[in-house]
C-alpha cells in the first residue's frame, strides 16, 4: 500500500504552462472540426491550404492534447491526496464530490458543446481513487497494460469487431441539431447523446483505455516527483524526448495497414510523451523559454474556465443557431477564429487574476470541494 513520502507539493509552474498549451490546443482543433459540425454542404470560404492545415494540427493536437490534460489531471489528484495524507486526513470520500462536481460542471457544458469531456473525465477520475492505494510497482503495470491498448490488441488477436453502428447514428441526430436547430433543440440533443456519444467515440478511436493509463500516469508522475527539477529528474525528461522522438519519426514512415486501429493511439501517445518531455526540458533548460510559457501558465491556471467559455463561443459561433460559421469558414480561416478565442480568454484570465487568486470556476469548484470544512 502506497503511503506519503511527506515532501512538500508546491506549486509546478511547468504543469500550469503544458495545462495552457492543452487548452489552448483544445480550442485550436475544435476549431478545425467547426466545434463538431461535419457538414456536407459548399464551404463558402474556402482556401488550397485547408487540408494542409487540417493534417498538420490533426497530427499535432488531435488526442494529444487531451491526453496532457487528463495526465495533469492526475497529477492534481496525486497533490491533493498527498497533501491530505501529510496531515493524517482520508482525501477519498471528498475527491469522490469534487468528481461528482467536475460530472455537473460537465453537464452544463454539454448543453453547448457535444464533446464535453468533462463528464467522462469524473467517471475516470473515480478509478484513481482505489489505484491510488496501490504499490508503485503495480501501478507501472497497470500503466503497461492500458498503454498498449488491449481492447484493440485483443480485437487484432481475436478477429472481434466491435459494432459502431449506434456511434454512426447518434452523431448524424447530433449533426443535424448543430446545424438546422434551435439552441434549445441543440442543449436537448446534446443533453440526451452528448455522454453517450462521446463514450462511444473514446472505444471508437481507442481513447477508452488510453486516457484511463494517462490519468493513472500523472498520479504516478507526482509520486515520482519528476515535474520538480530534483535529482536526476531532467535526465529522465531528456531520455524520454530522445526515445519518442526517434520513434515519432520512425513511425511517420511507416503504413500501419490492417494494424491501423491498434497501432495509432499507440502513436498518438508517442508523440504526446515528445511534446511533454520536450516542454518539461525546455522549461527548466532556458530562461527565455520559461519568459515565453509563462503566459500560457496565466491560460492554464483557468483551465476549467476556459474550457467551458470554448464552448460557449466557439458554438455561438459555428452552430446554426449562432452565426452558423460551419459553412462559411473553410478550416484556415476556422483556427484564426480558434487563435481569436485565444488570445480573448487569454486577455480575460490577465484581467481576472489581477484581482483574484483563482479562476471563476476553479475558485467555485474549490469552495464546492470543501464545503462543510473549515
Amino acid at each position: 500500500m502506497y503511503k506519503t513520502r511527506s515532501l512538500p507539493n508546491t506549486r509546478i509552474d511547468v504543469a500550469d504552462a503544458l495545462r495552457g498549451i492543452a487548452v489552448a490546443g483544445i480550442i485550436l482543433y475544435h476549431s478545425v472540426e467547426h466545434f463538431n459540425i461535419f457538414t456536407q454542404e459548399q464551404i463558402i470560404h474556402a482556401l488550397p491550404s485547408d487540408q494542409t492545415v487540417a493534417d498538420i494540427l490533426a497530427w499535432l493536437l488531435s488526442g494529444k492534447m487531451y491526453g496532457i490534460f487528463a495526465m495533469l489531471f492526475g497529477l492534481s489528484f496525486f497533490i491533493m491526496n498527498d497533501n491530505q495524507q501529510q496531515k493524517g486526513r482520508c482525501f477519498s470520500g471528498r475527491f469522490a464530490w469534487r468528481m461528482c462536481l467536475l460530472f455537473m460542471f460537465g453537464v452544463v457544458n454539454v448543453t453547448f458543446y457535444d464533446g464535453d469531456i468533462l463528464m467522462l473525465y469524473a467517471c475516470y477520475g473515480l478509478l484513481l481513487i482505489p489505484i491510488s492505494y496501490l504499490p508503485s510497482w503495480a501501478v507501472w503495470c497497470i500503466i503497461g497494460v492500458l498503454a498498449i491498448q488491449p481492447v484493440e490488441l485483443f480485437c487484432l488477436l481475436t478477429g472481434y469487431e466491435i459494432d459502431h453502428t449506434r456511434f454512426y447514428e447518434i452523431s448524424g441526430i447530433i449533426n443535424n441539431a448543430h446545424e438546422h436547430g434551435t439552441f434549445w433543440e441543440n442543449s436537448l440533443t446534446n443533453l440526451r447523446y452528448g455522454f453517450e456519444v462521446n463514450l462511444r467515440f473514446n472505444v471508437f478511436s481507442g481513447r477508452l483505455t488510453q486516457l484511463l493509463c494517462l490519468f493513472i500516469l500523472g498520479m504516478q508522475l507526482g509520486r515520482q516527483r519528476l515535474f520538480y527539477d530534483e535529482g536526476r529528474n531532467l535526465n529522465v525528461w531528456h531520455l524520454v524526448l530522445g526515445v519518442s522522438s526517434v520513434l515519432t519519426i520512425a513511425l511517420s514512415f511507416v503504413t500501419f495497414g490492417g494494424l491501423e486501429t491498434w497501432l495509432h493511439p499507440i502513436y498518438s501517445l508517442i508523440i504526446l510523451l515528445m511534446i511533454v518531455s520536450g516542454v518539461v526540458s525546455a522549461w527548466y533548460a532556458f530562461k527565455g523559454v520559461r519568459s515565453v510559457l509563462h503566459h500560457l501558465c496565466i491560460f492554464g491556471r483557468m483551465s476549467l474556465t476556459n474550457y467551458l467559455l470554448q464552448s460557449v463561443i466557439g458554438c455561438s459561433i459555428f452552430c446554426g443557431y449562432g452565426l452558423g460559421c460551419y459553412y462559411k469558414l473553410g478550416i484556415t480561416y476556422a483556427v484564426l477564429i480558434g487563435l481569436a478565442m485565444v488570445i480573448v480568454q487569454y486577455s480575460f484570465a490577465r484581467f481576472w487574476f489581477s484581482s483574484h487568486p483563482r479562476g471563476p470556476l476553479e475558485g467555485l469548484w474549490r469552495k464546492l470541494t470543501w464545503i462543510g470544512k473549515k
